[in-house]
Parts: structure tokens; sequence; C-alpha cells
């Protein structure tokens, strides 16, 4: 019969490649979530979906700021003939996240026809659930998800889980830039991607 030891040193060995199985799908998860968003795909659309980040004040913060810049961008390129900003009311807040996307837009140049707000949701998928909403009552449905490139993975994930054609299209620059901050938020989106897929199941 084998021993004590022996029986203990087994255990601690499939312990340990259980352990070092899971570390390697978590590395190789947020290898892909990394790569996923530094591709830059151009593809036309209905509209550019610009996912909620919070306010200050009246203005949109330098995260926000990034993504409506960019969804202009794509506006004014013709890659998309609306835009849709998402976002409620933040905590502390007295204007809701959209409302502060749209009045910035429009005083960069963007018609006031040309988008559209939702102003109720407080999650990603939130946001993607009523910006659809939204979008379907002027027929639209071929999106551009809007973003930053970490986020976006899983955004467009549930974007097509929600029955949406839709593309990631990721802000050519990050108020994430140093190492530090980007491994967190690559850190942080890993471990919701995986709780999403979690709970979707």
């Amino acid at each position: 019969m084998p021993s004590y030891q022996t029986k203990t040193q087994w255990l601690a060995l499939v312990v340990l490649g259980i352990v070092s199985a899971l570390l390697l799908v978590v590395a190789i998860t947020a290898f892909r979530i990394y790569f996923y968003g530094s591709a830059n795909r151009i593809v036309k659309a209905d509209a550019a979906i610009v996912l909620g980040a919070a306010v200050w004040g009246d203005e949109p913060s330098p995260v926000f700021r990034e993504r409506i810049n960019h969804a202009i961008n794509l506006y004014k390129r013709g890659i998309v003939r609306t835009i849709i900003f998402t976002g409620g009311v933040g905590k502390n807040d007295h204007l809701a996240e959209a409302v502060v996307g749209k009045r910035y837009a429009m005083a960069r140049g963007v018609k006031p026809a040309n988008i559209l707000i939702e102003t109720e949701s407080h999650t990603t998928h939130q946001n993607l659930e009523y910006a659809q909403k939204v979008a379907s009552l002027y027929h639209q449905s071929k999106f551009l998800i809007v973003s930053d490139p970490l986020h976006l993975k899983r955004a467009v994930l549930m974007a097509q889980d929600l029955g949406m054609d839709a593309y990631p299209s990721p802000t050519p620059t990050t108020r994430y830039r140093s190492f530090k901050s980007q491994f967190e938020f690559l850190m942080r989106e890993t471990y919701f991607y995986f709780v999403y897929l979690v709970l979707k199941f």
C-alpha cells in the first residue's frame, strides 16, 4: 500500500496541476482580451454605440471623452450614420452620461438628428441592451461598439449574445497608458469576462 507520505505527495501534485491549468487558462484569456482590442477593423455600420463612462459635472471624464471623440471621428468619416450614447445618472451626478456625451458631440458638429441616447443603464450589459431597444425603433441592426480596447472582447460578446450584429471599434488612444493601469484594467476585464461566461450558462 502507498505510504501516507506518497499519498500526500500525489495529492500535492494533483493540486499543483489543477492550479497550473487554471493559471494557464487565465493567462491565455488575458492575452486574447488584450490582442482582440488591439486589432483595428474598419467596418461600416448603421450606428456606433458608445459605452458609458464617468462624467465630471457637465463634462465627460477623460475615459469617456476618448470614446466620444472616436465615435465622432467614425461619424465624420462616414463609417456610421448615427451615434448612440449610453449611460444613466451616476452616483453624485446630476446629468446622465448619455446626455453629457450628446452635448459634447453636438458641440463638435454632430447633427442632433444623428444622435440617439438611452439614459437608464448602469452596466455594460444594460448599455447594450437599452441601446439595442432604441436602435430598433429606427430599424438599425449593424453596430460598432466603441470603448477602450481592453473592454471590447467582453462587450462585443455581450452584444452578440443579445442578437446584435456587432463589431469592435477600439479607441485609438486610451487614458490607461501606464503599465500598472493597463495591467489592472486587463486583470479586471479578465475576471469579469469569466464571470459573464459563468453566469450566462
